[in-house]
C-alpha cells in the first residue's frame, strides 16, 4: 500500500501556525479566538503569535510556537469582553452600514480600559 502524504522531513521547514489560539486568564479559564482575528485586532498579541525579522526565526516567541497566550494579571471576565471586542471589530471592520454599539457594563470600564492598553485593541 501507498501513502497518499508525502512524510514530514526536517528540511520541510515549521507547522503552519495554529488556526485558533488559546488565551488563559488569571483565573485559567481559556478562551479560544481565531488567531487572524487576534493579529488583526491587537498589536500586542499580533507581536506575540509573529515570528521575527528573520524568515529562519519564525517563532520568535514560546506563544506563536504553542498558539496560547497567558495573561496572568487579567481575570476571566475582562479576557472574555476582549475576545468579544476583537471579533465584533473585525465583523463591522469593512462595515458600511450602520454598527450597533460595543456594549461594555460600566463595572468592568476601568479595568477593560488597562487591559485594552496592554494588548493595543
Amino acid at each position: 500500500m501507498s501513502s497518499t502524504t508525502a512524510p514530514s522531513s526536517p528540511s520541510s521547514g515549521p507547522p503552519p501556525p495554529p488556526k485558533y489560539i488559546k488565551i488563559i486568564s488569571s483565573e485559567g479559564h481559556s478562551f479560544f479566538l481565531p488567531r487572524a482575528v487576534a493579529c488583526a485586532g491587537s498589536t500586542t498579541l499580533a507581536a506575540m503569535l509573529r515570528g521575527g525579522e528573520d524568515e529562519d526565526d519564525t517563532y520568535s516567541f514560546m506563544e506563536g510556537r504553542e498558539g496560547v497566550v497567558r495573561l496572568p494579571d487579567i481575570r476571566s471576565r475582562i479576557v472574555e469582553k476582549v475576545c468579544q471586542y476583537l471579533l465584533y471589530k473585525e465583523q463591522y471592520a469593512h462595515s458600511t452600514g450602520t454598527i450597533p454599539t460595543f456594549e461594555i457594563e460600566p463595572e468592568v470600564s476601568l479595568e477593560l480600559l488597562v487591559a485594552s492598553n496592554y494588548l493595543d485593541c
